[in-house]
């Protein structure tokens, strides 16, 4: 394909995407989406900041800053899918890539929101299909010293959950 062709095509395409987004999306500022983003956390983080979030924003602020408005504020704070469902499909994508780190915090969010460890046990069982023992069983490691740890906690609630 001749590059003038291509480069026109991603440009038609690019402006196609642009005018499918709402203008009210447009026009939030950074400043909405970053608040969006941290009542996101603080809604699955039982009002607290998330630790790891801040402690990138020391070294990395872009990266953490574009995490809060995009991956939060924008995404996560969609209408469409409710905090449960949200949770347990990131626990199970997480845990299928090999993430337990991120499977974790997302695990731990689940149960600050009422998932039951049982439920979280059996997202971690569906992953030996389309991702094989050795990442379940890696999950499942992980997801055992979660429930360690929010047991050894103390004000714990049932299922793990910590207020």
């Amino acid at each position: 394909m001749d590059f003038r062709v291509h480069n026109s095509c991603i440009s038609i395409a690019v402006a196609l995407l642009l005018a499918a987004v709402p203008q009210t999306a447009r026009s939030q500022t950074m400043e909405e989406r970053l608040q969006r983003g941290d009542a996101v956390v603080r809604s699955l983080n039982n009002g607290a900041p998330q630790p790891a979030l801040e402690r990138m924003r020391q070294e990395f602020p872009f990266l953490a800053g574009a995490t809060q408005f995009y991956a939060l504020g924008d995404v996560w704070s969609r209408p469409g899918l409710d905090g449960r469902t949200r949770q347990l499909a990131a626990v199970a994508v997480f845990a299928a890539m090999g993430e337990t780190a991120f499977m974790k915090i997302h695990a731990g969010y689940a149960l600050n929101i009422g998932v039951s460890e049982e439920e979280l046990k059996e997202v971690i069982y569906m992953v030996t299909v389309p991702a094989g023992f050795p990442r379940a069983i890696a999950a499942s490691q992980t997801l055992s010293e979660l429930f360690t740890e929010r047991r050894a906690a103390p004000g714990k609630q049932p299922g793990g959950a910590v207020p």
